[in-house]
């Protein structure tokens, strides 16, 4: 098969040793390509010209962002996708059984290669853009924009970094009880108003260390969209919904401060 590998150069976990064990074991069996990634939105350009000179999978050495960028290239095309985990948590390959050691994860995509198993899964959409995991409205997106302006840190430190700024986005800097948006649904129905959403399409949230974080198993590549959304975000609400998120994501569901609905086609958020 002909494959291309994106590696980003800067991701927390990919070493120049691993990249050369990696394109040293893909490269054993099939026609491997490598590009680097150089800027921002790069992954989505190389993954594009990818698909359209017929390259049969793009494998991605990165973060789940330069994942991310990869998977807006390839929608619609016959191109498949293959993480490798490079970043700091690896949500998306964590989350289709990919294991977290980059030796095990190669060996597993060459049986996978090999054995020609691919599987179509769905995407979300919002404003124009792609995710494959989960969309955050509010908190969730103001934490990663303020890690994002310490991208350079985030490579050494990004465990601490993303608890640091998480802590002081918390605490300074996002208004936790004001109404940040309202959502509704596609006819304009009015589910209600937030100040922080999660809108999933995968499940888990995300990881916590080697423990899943569980908003809603609701969501799955198989189902349409799953809301989340706080209608506040004070400690009480925090504190009990970390700790049902570490657990089974029980709390959330019967928490009147919290709204979930599932199976849903499409939502709009109006920021106020």
């Amino acid at each position: 098969m002909r494959l291309l590998l994106i590696v980003n150069p800067t991701a927390s976990s990919m070493t120049p040793k691993r990249r050369v064990h990696i394109q040293k074991m893909l490269g054993e069996q099939h026609r491997l390509e490598v590009a680097e990634t150089y800027r921002r939105g790069h992954a989505t350009r190389l993954a594009r010209i990818a698909a359209a000179e017929g390259v049969d999978v793009v494998i991605v050495a990165a973060g789940d962002g330069t994942l991310n960028e990869a998977a807006n290239g390839l929608v619609g095309s016959s191109t498949a996708l293959a993480p490798l985990p490079g970043g700091s948590t690896n949500v998306f390959a964590r989350t289709i059984g990919v294991p977290n050691s980059v030796t095990s994860a190669t060996e597993l995509l060459i049986k996978s290669l090999n054995a020609k198993s691919i599987r179509r899964v769905g995407v979300g959409l919002a404003n124009e853009r792609y995710f494959l995991f989960h969309l955050g409205v509010g908190f969730d997106a103001k934490v990663i924009a303020q890690v994002e302006r310490h991208h350079w840190i985030k490579r050494w430190f990004a465990h601490t970094v993303f608890a640091a700024t998480t802590a002081n986005t918390y605490f300074r800097n996002y208004d936790r009880k004001k109404p940040a948006f309202r959502v509704e649904k596609l006819d304009k129905t009015l589910i209600g108003e937030g100040v922080f959403s999660i809108v999933s399409n995968t499940h888990p949230y995300a990881f916590f260390g080697i423990r899943p974080l569980t908003v809603t198993k609701d969501a799955g590549f198989d189902r349409s969209l799953a809301l989340t959304m706080f209608k506040n975000f004070d400690y009480l609400s925090t504190l009990t919904a970390m700790a049902s998120a570490i657990g089974k994501g029980k709390h959330l569901q019967k928490k009147k401060s919290i709204i979930q609905i599932a199976d849903l086609d499409g939502l709009r958020f109006i920021s106020h």
